[in-house]
């Protein structure tokens, strides 16, 4: 953690942008690290909001989301056994493995807000990107 809030304030000391934290090339040790730095990744997920690839929502207005906003569905794409494991994302989220949502598209309205949620992001990231290229979104 430390190393990580070292990079973060060295990059905002420096001037630093979201795409130099992308492509910082960060020391990589099997044993202690990631090839795939937490801080490269952060690069590279604001760089995908800035470029407007994706929209974010905030965890905590997924609540008001589902129940408040009826035009909004909450699309959970963890596996079966994630959320047999570690429950529900919410009791109204629909759970469509990322897996297997190129062939259940037509199970999601195209006529109401889609909310995308897995366990880190990766999993929605990708989700949501296979939406907007079959023109949802």
């Amino acid at each position: 953690v430390e190393k990580r809030i070292d990079i973060i304030s060295t990059a905002m000391q420096g001037g630093m942008h979201v795409d130099d934290l992308a492509d910082l090339e960060l020391c990589y040790a099997p044993p202690i690290g990631s090839a795939k730095d937490p801080v490269n990744m952060a690069g590279m997920a604001a760089q995908n909001i800035m470029d407007g690839l994706v929209k974010t929502v905030d965890w905590k207005d997924l609540d008001e989301l589902c129940w408040r906003e009826l035009n909004t569905v909450v699309l959970d794409v963890r596996n079966p056994e994630e959320i047999k494991k570690l429950g529900k994302l919410l009791p109204c989220a629909l759970n469509i493995p990322l897996s297997e949502l190129r062939g259940r598209l037509e199970e999601l309205p195209r006529d109401r807000k889609i909310v995308i949620s897995c366990a880190s992001g990766q999993r929605a990231y990708y989700a949501c990107r296979i939406l907007s290229q079959n023109g949802f979104e």
